[in-house]
């Protein structure tokens, strides 16, 4: 049975790593932050704790009860799954939160194995995890990536959709999709398009060159 001290030094152990974590997470405006991460890992700690504590008494004294120890665990991950779902937020066509709900997973699975004295199993993962989120997060910033974008285009009478099309593929964007609405009492038709682009300006550049064609009247780009 472990006795005081160690449960004290793998409580901090699991608090100092959660909270170096969500301190990274609160650095770029996650909601799910400091605070957070660093109450998901105790807890993953203490219930890994509590679970070896009455996995011991059930070996000490088998008429006093039987545990299975993983049981807790998986409890514990399931719960952690909800708090990942509630920080993930989709807007349109961006998905955000993905990043911090795996956080949130893997600081709660560092929890318990720190709590279950795999220590070296839990650093090991704290160290990958934060390199990832750090230095990989440059890496990342540095690749091309595809990107998507809603334009809604209002124009007089039935517009010309090929000088539309035309204007937004010069800018070297893809036309994914179009959606169309007209309002016959105002003698107006609305283009609602999907785009998909990689140079960050490529939606300034559309919005120049969609506004100069004629019988447009209103551009709107959105995410």
């Amino acid at each position: 049975m472990i006795g005081n001290t160690e449960i004290i030094i793998r409580l901090l152990l699991g608090a100092v790593i959660g909270g170096i974590i969500g301190f990274e997470r609160s650095t770029h405006g996650r909601a799910a932050g400091f605070r957070t991460h660093l109450l998901v890992c105790v807890a993953g700690v203490l219930i890994m704790t509590v679970s070896e504590y009455y996995h011991y008494l059930s070996v000490w004294d088998p008429s006093y009860i039987r545990i299975d120890p993983a049981r807790l665990a998986a409890g514990a991950i399931t719960g952690v799954g909800f708090l990942g779902a509630g920080v993930i937020v989709k807007s349109g066509l961006n998905v955000q939160g993905l990043t911090t709900a795996a956080c949130l997973w893997i600081v709660s699975a560092i929890g318990l194995s720190i709590g279950s004295g795999l220590y070296t199993a839990g650093l090991a993962s704290f160290v990958i995890t934060y390199l990832s989120l750090w230095l990989l997060r440059r890496v990342e910033d540095k690749m091309p990536r595809l990107s998507y974008k809603f334009i809604t285009i209002v124009v007089e009478g039935l517009g010309n959709e090929e000088s539309i099309r035309s204007a937004i593929e010069k800018c070297g964007a893809s036309v994914s999709r179009i959606d169309y609405e007209r309002d016959l009492g105002r003698s107006e038709s609305t283009f609602s398009i999907t785009i998909s682009f990689r140079d960050e300006s490529c939606p300034k550049r559309i919005l120049d060159n969609v506004s100069s064609l004629p019988l447009v009247k209103k551009v709107v780009i959105t995410s």
